[in-house]
């Protein structure tokens, strides 16, 4: 196969902050389960990146062993497991080296944050000439802070801020930049639905 399947930052690093509890799909790892079952029906390649962010002291950092992936997910043997620094999954990794070695032409991405790095890595892939599927309902994220709240808000300060931008109102927004420019938008039952009728 010319696919592969992109999980982007679903590892326990989330789950261990504060702000978890806003989070847009707390199940977020069953929908993304859910898609790496298709794609090793199909023979797709499934690739795993961990946001890494070495000495931060926080939960990205290594040292405190939250840079791991959620609980519910199973790495298989083969499946390559990338660790970048930066928002998008190809500028500090190999990760194109090794989509172009395997002959991928064809990617389907999912994770969090939806508007991050989700967003970020599908943006760098469609300029890179992959076509891509996002799918939007296996992606998570969170409220985000107006530009001119306070640092170090509480998580029921950012709820109560009527400037802050709802988790769902961050999706919708993603949808709409995305699609038809970088990315086809799919659901994961769209996906499944597709791989029945293929069956």
């Amino acid at each position: 196969m010319n696919r592969a399947l992109i999980v982007i930052d679903v590892q326990e690093s989330f789950r261990a902050r504060p702000l978890w509890e806003t989070i847009s799909d707390l199940d977020i790892a069953d929908r993304v389960d859910r898609l790496v079952r298709l794609a090793r029906q199909a023979g797709d390649l499934v690739v795993w990146v961990l946001h890494s962010e070495p000495g931060s002291g926080d939960v990205f950092d290594p040292a405190l062993g939250h840079v791991r992936l959620m609980d519910g997910l199973e790495r298989l043997e083969g499946d390559p497991l990338i660790h970048k620094t930066s928002h998008n999954a190809f500028t500090t990794t190999n990760l194109q080296q090794l989509l172009t070695e395997r002959g991928i032409h064809e990617l389907t991405v999912c994770g969090i944050r939806t508007e991050q790095c989700v967003e970020t890595t599908t943006r760098v892939a469609s300029d890179f000439g992959y076509q891509v599927t996002f799918v939007i309902d296996a992606t998570a994220t969170n409220p985000i802070a107006h530009r001119d709240a306070p640092p170090g808000q509480t998580v029921a300060e950012l709820l109560s801020d009527p400037r802050t931008l709802s988790a769902e109102e961050v999706i919708r927004r993603t949808e709409y930049a995305l699609a038809g420019r970088f990315a086809t938008i799919a659901t994961v039952g769209e996906l499944e639905a597709a791989a029945r009728s293929r069956a």
